[in-house]
């Protein structure tokens, strides 16, 4: 048997950064799971319209009390709905047309046996009452929950993060990503001195004689763990920006602490903008406004909302993600973070097994934005670096229908997949092209992997599925195998991947550019000299010559 001499074309680390996510391992799949990440037959019946959700903070007792107005319209006949709402947050009546429910709870799924007629077509309300203290995030943003601290002068200082663990541990709804509410309207109560702040435009305060109550106005639709709330001793300040569709509203809510530095550190919100509606097309909700919220936790890409707790510092956390340098160039959290308005608020997942379309795409708008402000070979560098945190553990894709997202490595090797497309292609303002189109042909959409794997192929004019399988299905790096028979003579494939695996590839011989298309059995190509082949960097492939 052949000796390899595997030279892989990446830095391997056990290293992995998530700004959501850390460390998930496989899972065993329980009845839960299904209830929380299956279309149930309760849950495909009825359509999300509307939500109104009204909620008291009571920061001493770390508890909440509340309701949410659930509009939707019915799709077909049936008489049991399910809600979602997490222990040890209770119900405590639910009530249509006057009359209260009966209701059974499965862990957090609640089913609602509902006396009125379900008519097809039509528009219907539930109103839910509930109350307790919900559970407390232990390691935000990645262990959501509510966030319960205090800011250096001693007021309480309380944020909403839970993608992963759902948005049902905080209030009650249909927990199921493949259903965006059109509208929202969002009314926080708290303490007389605090303010809420949350997703889309502030459209009211009522003042009480110890609390205020804040109301936020959403017009656009969102995704359930993208509604949030921040409460705290907040001030503002903010920019018009002259965007794609207009005058866009940038608002910047801080502690009051960090008012004189977010003046400063905030500029890169801007700068932002500019990059990612050059490469992705016009904000996604210029009608909700944009907002950076100062966060108790690292941040999140909550809708129109989004949070931030990196310390104002450049970087994450004051560290290069990349090695390369150019991760110090921009606050990674709010380059990260916006960048998520476009893809997974905008394009979001129907499943959370297909999550690599939040992470994949917004992990390469890290380097788009070095792109932009720095030029194209500093985006090249830095996605190349950050190959040193892909673990290679397991498929990018998940488990459908289970609530199971797949490997980490949806970040740093997604974000190198779309980088060796765009390299593949080699025409760079189709590129930019097909990523605005994406943005416009799902624009406020939930979509599958297969839509996005489709438009991009059709855009490409070929067949990308090989590429698509072999890097979001298979955990393995293909390796290009080859070897001389003659010195005129080179035989190639590719090894450690899928049987139907193919893609081409660019590689320098003798100092000679030429692209082949290698397959998984072998192929030969004449050249005029033996010499060493070397891959393009810009493929994570690996390179193997066979002795």
């Amino acid at each position: 048997m052949s000796k390899l001499n595997v030279k892989i074309l990446i830095g391997f680390s056990l290293l992995f950064f998530s700004t959501h996510l850390a460390g998930i391992g496989q899972q065993s799949i329980t009845r839960a799971d299904t209830l929380r990440g299956s279309i149930t037959p309760e849950r495909a019946w009825w359509d999300l319209n509307y939500y109104h959700l009204a909620v008291e903070i009571f920061p001493e007792t770390k508890s909440i009390k509340g309701s949410n107005t659930i509009r939707y319209r019915v799709l077909s006949e049936h008489q049991v709905l399910q809600l979602d709402l997490q222990e040890p947050l209770k119900i405590t009546s639910i009530v249509q047309a006057g009359e209260k429910l009966d209701f059974k709870r499965e862990g957090a799924a609640h089913f609602v046996t509902l006396k009125k007629k379900q008519v097809p077509g039509t528009l219907e309300e539930l109103l839910v009452s509930y109350e307790g203290q919900p559970k407390e995030a232990i390691r935000p943003p990645w262990d959501g929950g509510i966030t319960w601290t205090k800011d250096s002068n001693g007021k309480p200082f309380i944020a909403s993060s839970n993608q992963g663990i759902g948005s049902s541990i905080w209030w009650p709804l249909k927990d199921h990503p493949a259903d965006e509410v059109d509208s929202l309207m969002i009314s926080v109560t708290v303490p007389k001195g605090l303010m809420d702040i949350s997703n889309g435009r502030l459209v009211g305060i009522d003042m009480g004689q110890n609390t205020d109550t804040f109301h936020w106005s959403v017009v656009n639709p969102i995704n359930d763990y993208g509604v949030n709330i921040n409460i705290g001793d907040y001030v503002h300040f903010g920019e018009k920006y002259a965007g794609e569709k207009g005058t866009l509203d940038m608002d910047y809510f801080v502690l009051r602490e960090n008012l004189e530095k977010a003046k400063v550190h905030f500029q890169d919100a801007g700068r932002m903008m500019k990059a990612f509606e050059h490469w992705f097309g016009p904000y996604p909700f210029y009608e909700d406004g944009f907002k950076l919220v100062d966060a108790p936790y690292l941040g999140m890409e909550h809708q129109s909302s989004v949070t931030y707790g990196n310390g104002y510092q450049m970087g994450y956390r004051g560290r290069d993600l990349s090695g390369t340098g150019w991760g110090l160039k921009f606050d990674f959290i709010i380059i990260h973070e916006a960048g998520h308005e476009w893809f997974a608020n905008n394009i979001t997942y129907k499943d959370v097994a297909d999550m690599w379309i939040h992470e994949s795409f917004t992990n390469y708008s890290e380097s788009l934005f070095l792109d932009y402000h720095y030029g194209k070979e500093a985006g090249q560098e830095y996605v190349r670096g950050t190959r040193m945190n892909i673990a290679n553990d397991r498929p990018i894709i998940g488990t459908y229908g289970v609530n199971q997202r797949g490997s980490g490595d949806m970040y740093y090797k997604g974000g190198n997949l779309l980088n060796m497309l765009r390299e593949i292609l080699n025409d760079d303002e189709k590129w930019r092209q097909i990523l605005r189109g994406l943005n416009r042909e799902f624009y406020h959409q939930t979509v599958t992997t297969k839509q996005v794997e489709s438009f991009i192929s059709q855009a490409f004019g070929t067949d990308l599925k090989p590429i698509f399988d072999q890097y979001l299905r298979d955990e393995r790096v293909p390796v290009l195998e080859y070897y001389y028979s003659d010195n005129q003579t080179l035989n190639y494939r590719w090894i450690s991947c899928l049987s139907s695996f193919t893609m081409p590839v660019d590689v320098e011989i003798a100092g000679e550019k030429i692209r082949i298309q290698p397959k998984t059995t072998w192929s030969e190509l004449k050249v005029k000299i033996k010499s060493e082949v070397k891959v393009d960097p810009d493929y994570y492939v690996g390179l193997s010559q066979m002795r």
